[in-house]
Parts: C-alpha cells; sequence; structure tokens
C-alpha cells in the first residue's frame, strides 16, 4: 500500500465510556463485538496499541420528544414577543395577495382582455 504524502498526524481520543479493542479482536469477535454495538456499547479500536478508530452505535432517531424533553431544551430559548413578530409578519408578508393569478396581473403577465 502506497504511503500517504502528508506528514503530520491527528490524535484521536478514544470515545468515552468505550471498550478498547485490538484489530485482532475486532476480527475474531466481530460477531460479538456486533451485538455489543447494538446494545449500545462503544469500542476504541487499537493497532499495533495505537488508538485508529471508533466503532459507535447509530443514534436511533425518535419520533416524538417527551413533554419533559421538550420542556428541558426550551428553557434556554429567547422568549417570543408577539407583537413584535406580529409586527415583522405585517412587514415582510402581503397577506391580501392569496390568489396566485392575483399576483400574476399585479406584475403585469396578463392583460384584462386574457391576451
Amino acid at each position: 500500500m502506497p504511503r500517504s504524502r502528508y506528514t503530520h498526524t491527528v490524535s484521536v481520543s478514544e470515545p468515552e465510556h468505550s471498550h478498547q479493542i485490538s484489530q485482532r479482536d475486532l476480527r475474531n469477535r466481530s460477531a460479538e463485538i456486533m451485538d455489543g454495538l447494538e446494545r449500545g456499547e462503544r469500542y476504541a479500536v487499537t493497532r499495533n496499541g495505537h488508538h485508529i478508530g471508533d466503532l459507535v452505535p447509530i443514534r436511533r432517531r425518535r419520533r416524538a420528544v417527551s413533554r419533559a424533553e421538550f420542556a428541558a431544551m426550551s428553557r434556554g430559548m429567547p422568549r417570543l414577543d408577539d407583537r413584535k413578530y406580529r409586527e415583522d409578519m405585517d412587514r415582510h408578508v402581503n397577506d391580501d395577495l392569496y390568489d396566485p393569478y392575483d399576483r400574476a396581473y399585479d406584475r403585469g403577465e396578463f392583460t384584462e382582455d386574457g391576451q
């Protein structure tokens, strides 16, 4: 395998709460390690005693957030000033133009006689 032309090294720390496994462990115990990943375990992989990578479980997407989680996330958010919000909406959104044909007429794309 050709050597990289880049000579700098990057120091990468092991993930928190991970099991350290060697390249040989990964090869010989792959089924056991995959089962561990499914259970949410993390692994720091080493080669010749050097940390070379991490195996981490994929985050599962949830469909809903609990009320308690939503409340906790929302605590640090700025409060919404209803009056300022309405003023911004009135300034930037033209509520008079609901019909796209009205907008086209206003831009001169159609004439009154249909031509």
